[in-house]
């Protein structure tokens, strides 16, 4: 099983293979986006790579995950989550399923060690307490063995 902690700091800080990427159904081109949140953080380490490419992957379906390289950032790769609707909102669908989809492509890629903001809860409008219990209990179901890491957001 999936072992999930939650802690608090800066997701790029973390000691992980692979780092999730609260990003949307990638429908609008990246550049017409203006970078905040765990995007714009990404986006000022690791570079325009891991967007270029995700933008070539076309539409993600909600609640879907995708794999890019994680340009100049020390990862093995980024995950790219649909975790958002086309009306800039989140859900329990969207959550459990990007959760779910995120850990699929882990197993499939062999990754021990993966970090996850909060899915939905900044620019998705979800609650973080909410946010919070569904990606615990969501990651906690799931077979596959390895180190999750759930990360609140901290200067």
């Amino acid at each position: 099983m999936a072992i999930v902690d939650v802690t608090t700091g800066d997701l790029l800080d973390q000691d992980v293979e692979v780092i999730v990427n609260a990003w949307n159904r990638n429908i609008i081109p990246w550049w017409l986006l203006l970078p905040q949140g765990v995007s714009g953080a990404i986006k000022k380490r690791a570079g325009y790579q891991p967007f270029r490419e995700v933008a070539k992957l076309g539409p993600i379906p909600l609640g879907g995950a995708v794999l890019t390289l994680a340009g100049r950032s020390p990862f093995t790769g980024i995950l790219h989550l649909a975790g958002i609707s086309m009306w800039w909102r989140s859900s329990e669908y969207s959550i459990r399923e990007s959760c779910r989809n995120a850990l699929c492509i882990a197993k499939e890629h062999g990754f021990k060690s993966i970090a996850f903001p909060f899915i939905g809860a900044g620019t998705g409008g979800g609650s973080v307490d909410l946010v919070e219990r569904l990606m615990i209990d969501q990651l906690g179901k799931d077979e596959y063995v390895c180190r999750v890491v759930i990360v609140r957001y901290k200067k």
